[in-house]
């Protein structure tokens, strides 16, 4: 790629050239890497399915404590866990206070004040709520 690139302009007096700056975030010597591949004596990147990986780090000399596949555990979140309707399973933001159950629109309300007593608890143990209401 030529860098010192001019673009002549014919303005009725003259012609006057002026430089184009090449671009600062480009590399002039990039290659793509599909450009080239196996015909350009580049070794071509072979995919692993999780099978072969768990296979190649049962191979390792790994510590007990040391994380792998096997053992993916996450701390607590930071974040509250989000409630999500008891009716419908969309994100609730409110909740019914005479029998805890979450609803999301006034349609789910009113379903639900119309339950009897035993559906609703149905759904508090559903949701392992430690509120049952009797």
């Amino acid at each position: 790629m030529n860098e010192n690139k001019f673009l002549n302009t014919d303005s009725g007096s003259g012609s006057v050239e002026t430089a184009i700056k090449p671009l600062p975030f480009k590399d002039p010597n990039f290659i793509h890497s599909s450009i080239g591949g196996a015909a350009a004596g580049k070794k071509n990147r072979t995919w692993k399915n999780l099978k072969q990986i768990l296979a190649s780090e049962r191979a390792l000399p790994w510590q007990l404590n040391d994380p792998s596949y096997f053992n993916i555990d996450a701390p607590p979140s930071f974040k509250p866990a989000k409630k999500y309707s008891d009716i419908s399973g969309l994100p609730a933001n409110y909740t019914d206070p005479q029998s805890k159950l979450r609803f999301s629109t006034i349609e789910e309300f009113a379903y639900i004040r119309m339950l009897p007593s035993d559906v609703v608890t149905g759904y508090l143990a559903l949701r392992k709520a430690t509120s049952i209401v009797s």
